[in-house]
């Protein structure tokens, strides 16, 4: 019986809980709008010294293609193929550093622990 009182009567608890669950509605609110703002970034990247530029958005799509009229020799498609390949990863790692930095933002540094909460 005495361990069912000290747990009603501690006072503290709920209302702890309470701003807990307040704090982690807020930070789910503020990852929801973190997230619209990635899905609306975009990245550009070049290889070949620019012969090669690809753009891509935060929805991991790719949004453009530019090539250079010199960089199209019928002889040798492989090269073409590395460049387009080299451009679009750099894009791809340009994109995730700034959604990293969006979510840290939010998250407080915390981001691979339960969704930015510390426990």
């Amino acid at each position: 019986m005495s361990k069912r009182g000290a747990f009603r009567g501690g006072g503290g608890m709920p209302g702890n809980m309470n701003n807990l669950m307040k704090q982690a509605q807020k930070m789910q609110k503020q990852m929801e709008e973190a997230q619209k703002q990635v899905e609306e970034m975009e990245a550009t990247a070049a290889s070949g010294g620019g012969a090669v530029e690809v753009t891509v958005t935060g929805k991991h799509e790719m949004k453009s293609i530019r090539l250079d009229e010199e960089v199209v020799d019928p002889e040798d498609i492989e090269m073409l193929q590395d460049l387009i390949v080299a451009a679009t990863n750099e894009a791809m790692r340009k994109l995730e550093e700034q959604s990293d930095a969006a979510m840290a933002q939010v998250t407080g540094g915390f981001g691979g622990m339960a969704g930015g909460l510390p426990f």
